[in-house]
């Protein structure tokens, strides 16, 4: 709960945290191993620079997700990761200008497909717990000398290891424990665009450096939460945004800012420079007094995720949102989601600005809902045209495991699937009953997904891939699957676009739109939280479609 020194409290926080950068940054300088030169011989091997979101293994997803300020900068070496777990790869033979210490990653993993600490020969343990790869065990790096000239490195260890740099040998290096976190915690391991054996599909090309919508912009009178979700559509030359604004009450906790919601509406020329509109519905805030889906709580207690779906058919927008039944103290507190469907009053593609009439519930808890949608569910909704017929996808969160959990044992997971319909309208149907979410995307968290189309007719999805952050380690990162026939769905790729925009939040929340702009170039409007403040930032990136790599893609998949 925020006090009357909330503002005091944020301000000094501030300060220590910008004083605590500086010192950090002084002491990674000091930090810093110098790398000494090498030459690959007689292999194909690859290096990499050992920084964040490096692929460390060909044959491989596993990326490096931290690592401490010694190893930023160094370059690396891809080991084929079968082949060393397996024991048939090729010796890997440097060649060094000096004398030079080579540091060698060995996971604590007690398997013969790892190399085991005790059988390296001359090395020094430099540090513990010195790097995190995804989806493998915790690392420790040791330090071990080569004279000058051509060396096999390690020719006689069996087991998977890692070559994350080589490094003068007058370096002074003091053993510590860096205490990073064990690399199992990312699990699935899961591809990075621009980090992996396969070339990106999205070149990651640039955008704003700092939050296109913040707090004390114009527009965000009265929004104490900032935004998350919804969707940006462009019309002409002007886009429009309908964001979940987490309005709460000056004087009230953040916690309610979730709560008392609205959908706004807010147009721009250049999706940086935005103007607020309308608000296009406003939740009650109102919490349910029953903990279970019963009539007599209010179910529009908190409205999100407004998704506008221009109807040829019609010749008028359709708004499709999801409302929410909120208590205060069983988790999930956003309950039992129903979706409904509304309607611009104001014909034409024009229209799009309303004013909205409320057409009914199109998707709601029922005798047709399955365990997996949990407490939460119905979570989102987003349809899309394939053919003649019509898709949506659909959410559910925190599942229960039977309905004997009903209605407060949850477990953890956000997942989605398929309806469908003859129309826009309705009436729509849970494919194959709803037995089953998609997990092909990724098994435990698709959240908020917008699906197009690219030039060459494949589907694309872009979403929200969970946090890193309140417990979670998943990739926080803008995520995107692909589809030939619209229904079955791929594995996800995720966008690191800190890569190319300065990095203003902690935790990567939900990608409203993929925008074609001409010359194969794409706008991202995104939401993020900065862990700092109270508001969640509105951001946006431009990313560049690679034709070649999106026809392969359009073979590989069935």
């Amino acid at each position: 709960m925020f006090s009357k020194n909330t503002k005091y409290n944020f301000n000094l926080k501030t300060t220590f945290l910008v004083l605590f950068s500086i010192c950090t940054q002084f002491v990674e300088a000091q930090n810093a191993w110098k790398p000494a030169s090498f030459e690959i011989v007689k292999s194909n091997y690859k290096t990499f620079k050992t920084s964040q979101y490096a692929h460390v293994f060909s044959g491989s997803k596993h990326n490096i997700v931290g690592l401490v300020p010694e190893l930023q900068g160094l370059t690396g070496i891809e080991l084929p990761l079968d082949k060393y777990k397996n024991g048939t790869n090729s010796p890997l033979q440097l060649k060094f200008k000096e004398p030079v210490q080579v540091l060698v990653g060995i996971f604590q993993e007690k398997n013969s497909e790892y190399l085991q600490a005790d059988k390296l020969q001359n090395a020094k343990l430099v540090l513990e717990n010195g790097i995190t790869i995804t989806g493998l065990a915790p690392v420790n790096i040791y330090a071990i000398a080569y004279a000058k000239g051509t060396h096999t490195i390690l020719p006689n260890a069996k087991g998977l290891f890692a070559i994350l740099g080589v490094i003068k040998s007058s370096q002074q290096l003091v053993s510590r424990n860096a205490e990073l976190l064990d690399g199992k915690l990312w699990n699935p391991t899961y591809i990075i665009e621009g980090f992996s054996d396969e070339k990106p599909l999205f070149e990651i090309i640039g955008g704003e450096n700092k939050p296109v919508i913040d707090e004390g912009m114009s527009g965000t009178e009265g929004i104490q939460g900032g935004f998350e979700g919804g969707r940006v559509v462009k019309v002409g030359d002007t886009y429009h945004m309908f964001p979940t604004e987490r309005a709460g009450e000056k004087g009230v906790e953040y916690y309610y800012d979730r709560v008392k919601t609205k959908i706004g509406h807010w147009t721009s020329k250049d999706a940086i420079h935005w103007k607020r509109e309308s608000t296009i519905y406003q939740a009650s805030g109102t919490y349910a007094v029953t903990e279970d889906d019963n009539p007599m709580n209010d179910r529009r207690g908190a409205i999100w995720s407004y998704m506008p779906v221009f109807s040829e058919k019609a010749n008028k927008w359709y708004g499709y949102y999801l409302a929410y039944t909120v208590h205060k103290e069983i988790q999930p507190n956003h309950s039992f989601g129903r979706i409904w469907r509304c309607e611009s009053t104001v014909e034409g593609i024009n229209g799009i600005g309303g004013p909205y009439k409320d057409m009914g519930i199109i998707m709601e808890p029922g005798l047709d809902s399955q365990p997996w949608e949990g407490r939460q569910g119905v979570a989102s909704f987003f349809p899309y045209k394939v053919g003649d017929k019509y898709f949506g996808f659909y959410s559910g969160a925190y599942p229960f495991e039977s309905w004997a959990d009903y209605p407060k044992k949850s477990g953890k997971g956000w997942f989605v699937a398929l309806a469908e319909s003859n129309s826009l309208e309705g009436p729509w149907t849970r494919m194959n009953k709803g037995l089953e979410p998609i997990k092909t995307i990724h098994p435990q968290f698709v959240e908020n997904p917008i699906v197009s189309q690219l030039p060459n007719g494949l589907y694309i999805a872009v979403f929200d891939g969970g946090p890193e952050g309140w417990g979670h380690h998943l990739p926080n990162m803008i995520g995107y699957t692909l589809s030939k026939d619209g229904i079955n769905w791929g594995e996800a790729r995720y966008l690191p676009i800190e890569t190319k925009v300065d990095k203003t939040w902690d935790i990567m929340r939900t990608p409203l739109c993929l925008i074609p702009e001409g010359n194969d170039v794409y706008t991202i409007i995104y939401n993020t939280i900065d862990l700092k403040k109270r508001f969640h930032p509105t951001g946006m990136v431009k990313v560049k479609l690679n034709k070649e790599v999106m026809e392969s893609r359009l073979k590989e998949l069935k």
